[in-house]
């Protein structure tokens, strides 16, 4: 069988350096073929999917910049029969504030994002600040919350700064790591309202604590937001990731461009990223600066950081 796809982006290097993989994946023969391309196979069904995946990428390439694990993403539903569902969400809002704010997917990354949070148990995501990491993955938190989905909703991040020596600071546990988690308190008050955050969380349907106090604990029946997970060593990701128990969802997110490690520490982020790419049930997702949502000074700090990188 041999189907044709008429899209002038099918040459451009945007799409034509992921042929190979999508010809792979479905076991078809990619070609070029006038102004568009011929997808050929033996069997029907791939080389629909094959087709649907580089429609879908070329759709995307006019909208800005392909991440390299966009096209992975784009197979992996396909192969599920999800992708036409994946397209057709749009601006779809998936939550709602007390106040009547719509929380939605505003950039593509983000849309893979949120559409991966919905369909895997564990999601790992990367990008730099302002893209909407922690925020997304606090209001996925709450919303499989209020649906019942799961029990109660467990916030964690590494306290780099203290060396996770805690006992060092001042005052009870909730004092000591106050400072630390003061922006998934911030999040989960817009998502939840002041009153009703405060009467989850003196209920212990939503608990919030320093990644150390993760260790030797099963999690279960509960959605997990590891944040800044970029500053986790190995043994650290490790550690949380084999906490997630029985109906338990969960997320890692960090920015590698803020890394407080010790030099010659390896982040568990990175690690976990290698490791786990391809495992079922696992999404890995990557956001770049095309997906900053706060002011656009913002964008244009991140990207004059890379290019001096680059320079060094």
């Amino acid at each position: 069988m041999t189907e044709k796809l008429d899209i002038q982006a099918a040459s451009d290097s945007a799409v034509g350096v992921y042929w190979k993989k999508i010809a792979l994946a479905f076991g078809v023969g990619i070609s070029l073929d006038g102004g568009g391309v011929a997808i050929a196979g033996d069997d029907s069904l791939s080389v629909l999917r094959a087709k649907s995946v580089l429609s879908a990428l070329s759709d995307f390439a006019k909208e800005g910049e392909i991440d390299e694990t966009l096209p992975d993403y784009l197979i992996f539903l396909a192969r599920e029969g999800k992708l036409e569902e994946f397209l057709e969400q749009g601006d779809r809002v998936f939550y709602a504030t007390p106040s009547g704010r719509p929380i939605k997917a505003k950039t593509l990354g983000q849309r893979v994002y949120i559409d991966a949070l919905e369909r895997s148990e564990l999601v790992i995501c990367s990008g730099p600040a302002g893209t909407g990491k922690t925020f997304l993955g606090v209001a996925m938190a709450v919303k499989a919350l209020k649906s019942r989905e799961v029990s109660r909703i467990i916030l964690t991040r590494p306290a780099i700064e203290a060396g996770e020596r805690l006992g060092f600071l001042p005052g009870d546990i909730e004092e000591k790591v106050d400072p630390y988690m003061r922006p998934l308190y911030d999040a989960l008050s817009v998502l939840l309202g002041t009153e009703s955050f405060e009467k989850y969380y003196d209920k212990g349907l939503i608990e919030v604590s320093p990644l150390a106090f993760m260790r030797g604990r099963n999690l279960d029946d509960c959605f997990v937001v590891l944040d800044e997970a970029q500053n986790t060593t190995c043994e650290q990701m490790k550690m949380f990731l084999t906490r997630i128990g029985l109906n338990c969802r969960a997320v890692a997110c960090g920015d590698f461009t803020q890394i407080d490690l010790p030099r010659g520490v390896e982040s568990g982020l990175k690690d976990s990223i290698n490791v786990l790419r391809g495992v079922e049930g696992i999404s890995i997702v990557s956001m770049n600066d095309s997906d900053i949502i706060r002011n656009s000074l913002v964008q244009r700090i991140v990207r004059a950081y890379e290019k001096a990188g680059q320079n060094k």
